[in-house]
Parts: structure tokens; sequence; C-alpha cells
């Protein structure tokens, strides 16, 4: 690069098989349905080998799917894209509004719901907090992380789910962690790299 051309865009891609893998018809409504997809999503991208082993996935009030994340940390050069960050960036483009839960008058028009298939990361945790959504469900935990993997999930909060709550997001864990913990299990026996 030289001098005086610096980069003025950023451009950021899911793997194609995560928008076909998609019902977007489907209306998620149990908790266990919507974290089965985000796990289902880190699954496939671990044997496809198009990232890490995490997915995500942001659903209406409606329980269908708004969008879709997988962490895609090395095929896209960022560390910025966990699939949690994946799902609320995209989100927020399709609605069109920075705050997922809040209309274009600044007024509540949730529950917005975030899946995700391991508990969010200290940067996940910082998005989550300002993304605008209403509940956050977690299959397997960070400790299920540091023991199954080489990710380092960094500092939260000790009261990390206490603080969610005091900004009004409920948080509910441990749904479906044997299936989740199975994904890490799979990509470490894959030989895993560290997205």
């Amino acid at each position: 690069m030289s001098a005086g051309n610096l980069p003025a865009r950023v451009g950021l891609q899911l793997p194609a098989w995560v928008e076909r893998g998609i019902d977007r018809e489907r209306a998620y409504s149990s908790d266990a349905d919507k974290v089965a997809l985000a796990i289902a999503l880190a699954g496939r991208n671990v044997e496809e080998a198009t990232g890490g082993p995490f997915g995500a996935a942001l659903f209406g009030p409606d329980d269908r799917v708004v969008a879709a994340g997988v962490n895609v940390v090395l095929p896209q050069s960022t560390s910025l894209a966990h699939a949690e960050n994946m799902a609320y960036m995209l989100a927020q483009q399709a609605l069109g509004r920075p705050r997922i839960n809040l209309d274009d008058q600044g007024r509540p028009c949730g529950p917005y719901t975030l899946a995700t298939s391991a508990q969010p990361c200290c940067q996940c945790y910082g998005a989550t907090v300002w993304a605008g959504i209403d509940r956050l469900l977690i299959g397997a935990s960070a400790d299920d992380v540091h023991e199954l993997t080489e990710f380092d999930e960094g500092p939260l909060p000790a009261d990390w789910p206490g603080e969610l709550a005091r900004r009004g997001i409920e948080v509910v864990r441990d749904i479906a962690r044997d299936q989740a913990r199975e994904v890490f299990v799979a990509y470490a026996r894959a030989g895993g790299r560290r997205y």
C-alpha cells in the first residue's frame, strides 16, 4: 500500500452455504430450536472448513431468522468476524438501524433474540451490550471453550449475566450444551486452527 492510499471500505462475507442452509420462513419457536440452529451453523462451519467452531442466529419477534453468522476470522482476515458480530452487523443492515430492537422513532420493537453456540467472548459481549437485543441464548460455556480448544475468550465482568440483565437482556445458558461441546471436539479432531 502506498502512502496516502488508506483503505476506506470494509467488506465481510459469510460462506455461501449459510444462506442456503437457513429456512427463513420457519418459526423457531423454542429456545432449544434457536440454539440448535446456532450449533448446526457452527458444526457446518467446521465441516466445510470455512471458519472457526462458532455459530449464531438472530431471531425477530416472529421467531424467524433475521440474520445468521459464523466465525470467519481467518478467511476474512479480521479479528472482528466472530459469529455474533457477523449476525449483529447483518441484522442491523437488513433492518436499516444500528439498534436492532428500537424502531426508527426509538421505540422498542422486539423482542429480538440472539442464539449462539457458545458463550460470547469479551469482544462479542461488548457488541451484545450495544447491538439491541432482548434475549441471549447460549449453548456451550466459556469453560467448555477453554477446556476443549486453545481459544482465549478474554476477560468478562465477574457478573456478566447480571450486567446484561441490568441492561434489559435476559440470558439463558447451557441450552443443548453437550451438542455444542461436540462441535469443539470435532474441531479439535480436524486439527483446528485458532480463529
